[in-house]
């Protein structure tokens, strides 16, 4: 399935035209978020309206109303999917959340090309996702090193311990995302993550990305050094925004 999306994300950027800039940009820390949570751990809440493994979780959103709602609720950060033809998203879908509130934005998409990452800036993104699977390790470092120019800073997803050798054998990212969804399968579980641990850098923020579907899933993460975890599916299914988050992270029911 990365392949297919890979393929169709090539064929968008020979049409890629440059959005209007949102203005002057508000840089707000990515960092500092995952560092120093509300809770036990950090919530990256996601505005997301499908999945391919999925399908669409609503038809239609707000989602700079979802974000604020979702800011009200104690998250910590806020992941825009932007990805158009598999997740139905849209850099506007960031450019709303990034003027509704106050926490660093986090743009989710499958980064290719160095004018995703300008794009990036434009449309007031904080961080963006790097994709250890979609980029050769030295391009995935040029980008990493791009993006920190324009004042954004990266998270580099890995899938398996391959991915994550391949990327430390040229660099420690400062922030490192474990993706629990096998991209082969879809099948989606947390034990990813613990498996991975014992090989991630001590000095590097950790998170947990997918398969966070009850607070039963958070608890089972809190014992480990584990920084952040960032959930879509479960917030956008919830009958609100805050009522996810809070059966997810507190366990009210």
């Amino acid at each position: 399935m990365l392949e297919k999306i890979l393929q169709t994300k090539q064929h968008e950027m020979e049409q890629f035209t440059p959005p209007v800039p949102l203005g002057l940009r508000k840089p707000r820390s990515f960092r500092e978020a995952l560092v120093h949570p509300h809770r036990a751990i950090a919530l990256i809440a996601e505005v997301k309206r499908a999945s391919p493994s999925k399908g669409t979780f609503k038809t239609r959103i707000d989602p700079a109303d979802i974000a604020t709602r979702y800011e009200r609720a104690g998250a910590d950060a806020i992941s825009v999917l932007t990805d158009r033809t598999y997740f139905k998203g849209d850099r506007d879908d960031l450019k709303a959340v990034k003027a509704a509130v106050d926490l660093p934005v986090l743009r989710k998409d499958f980064i290719i090309d160095e004018r995703q990452i300008e794009e990036s800036a434009q449309i007031g993104a904080d961080a963006i996702l790097l994709i250890a699977a979609a980029l050769p390790p030295k391009r995935l470092y040029t980008f990493y090193k791009l993006a920190g120019e324009m004042g954004m800073v990266c998270l580099v997803e890995v899938h398996d311990l391959k991915d994550l050798k391949a990327v430390l054998d040229v660099f420690q990212p400062e922030i490192i995302g474990i993706n629990n969804r096998n991209l082969k399968t879809f099948h989606t579980t947390i034990a990813n993550t613990l498996d991975l641990l014992p090989y991630l850098p001590p000095d590097s923020i950790i998170v947990s990305e997918s398969g966070f579907l009850s607070h039963q899933d958070v608890s089972r993460i809190l014992p480990y050094p584990v920084h952040g975890i960032l959930v879509g599916e479960a917030l956008m299914t919830a009958a609100s925004p805050e009522d996810g988050i809070c059966r997810l992270m507190d366990g009210d029911d």
